[in-house]
């Protein structure tokens, strides 16, 4: 079977604060192949962003990251150093960040940041560089893109910066992309038309993408693979078509009803709701973390909580149908 080119095993994030310590990520696995769009999807402050600040090693100092496993491509993640990580960082494994415009130096032309992105892992002349950055350019649909090399970012549309940090992100064609909420800063019509260009890419170019997002239409559209986020743990894990197709994770339904569903939902009717709020994860955090918000919790809800399903779809709960045998529940 062909070997993952990211494979994460027991990520936990620690974060000591004077109240105690904040486990704002414990224990997720996934794997991620050649090719792949890992949609990893969940409500803010889940710890989305900070799984992929871990995996690109740009965590702050006081966040103390332990893991059985951190392997890309044959190097192990959290055993790398310094040099290592800066390496790898902008070369085989490139971020595209939520703001364009604070990803981008404003005192620095478009062109001398994209040919630097590339110069700096690849010895290659200056002409050689910027060639690559207009073919980049064009690529990434941004007309007259030799003349755009000697704008500065704020003479660009937010559009426009957005798909400059993308050609930059691609400058040294790496093997794997993080886009954390890529469009946010984006209105509508400009979001749809970034993340098809981001998933044609990726997928001309055989790259891997991890895209975190909190907008359950967007992972419809793009993705391979989802992991559902909740308190910090993957609840559920899969392809996008039996997540969407067949939900098993309570959280993951009640996300689900929270969206339009075409052809179901009726006009003007009501939209699911989620009550409650997430839980603390300061000190200690014990069973399921969802059971303060789940119409099905039971006392046996507070103790270890199995993993279940299969191994390619895979969820956290102690009902073996994710509690869809109770009634009233939809399916």
């Amino acid at each position: 079977m062909t070997k993952p080119l990211l494979s994460v095993r027991g990520l936990t994030l620690d974060i000591p604060l004077a109240r105690g310590t904040l486990h704002a990520v414990r224990g997720i696995d996934f794997d991620l192949y050649r090719g792949e769009t890992l949609c990893i999807v969940g409500e803010s402050g889940s710890g989305k962003s900070l799984t992929s600040l871990a995996v690109m090693g740009l965590l702050d100092k006081n966040i103390q990251r332990r893991a059985e496993r951190m392997d890309f491509d044959g190097t192990e993640l959290t055993r790398a150093s310094n040099r290592q990580m800066r390496a790898l960082r902008g070369d085989r494994i490139a971020m595209i960040f939520q703001e364009p415009m604070t990803s981008l130096n404003p005192a620095y032309t478009i062109g001398d940041q994209l040919i630097e992105a590339l110069r700096l892992h690849r010895s290659v002349s200056r002409d050689t560089a910027r060639a690559r950055a207009v073919e980049l350019l064009e690529k990434v649909g941004i007309s007259a893109a030799a003349s755009r090399l000697g704008q500065y970012p704020h003479q660009l549309s937010g559009g426009l910066r957005q798909r400059v940090v993308i050609a930059m992100a691609l400058m040294c064609e790496p093997e794997l992309i993080i886009a954390d909420e890529p469009t946010t800063a984006l209105d509508v019509t400009i979001q749809a038309q970034i993340l098809r260009l981001l998933v044609d890419l990726t997928k001309e170019m055989d790259v891997a993408m991890i895209l975190i997002t909190h907008d359950l239409g967007v992972v419809a559209r793009v993705a391979d693979k989802v992991g559902v986020m909740y308190a910090g743990e993957l609840v559920e894990t899969g392809p996008a078509a039996e997540v969407f197709g067949k939900p098993m994770h309570p959280y993951t339904r009640g996300l689900l009803r929270c969206i339009p569903q075409p052809g179901m939902t009726e006009r003007g009717g009501e939209l699911g709701t989620i009550p409650g709020i997430v839980p603390s994860l300061i000190g200690a955090v014990q069973g399921c973390a969802f059971r303060t918000r789940c119409p099905h919790a039971t006392e046996a809800c507070g103790g270890e909580i199995p993993v279940r399903g299969e191994q390619s779809h895979r969820f956290l709960c102690v009902y073996a149908d994710g509690a869809r045998s109770v009634e009233g529940e939809p399916a």
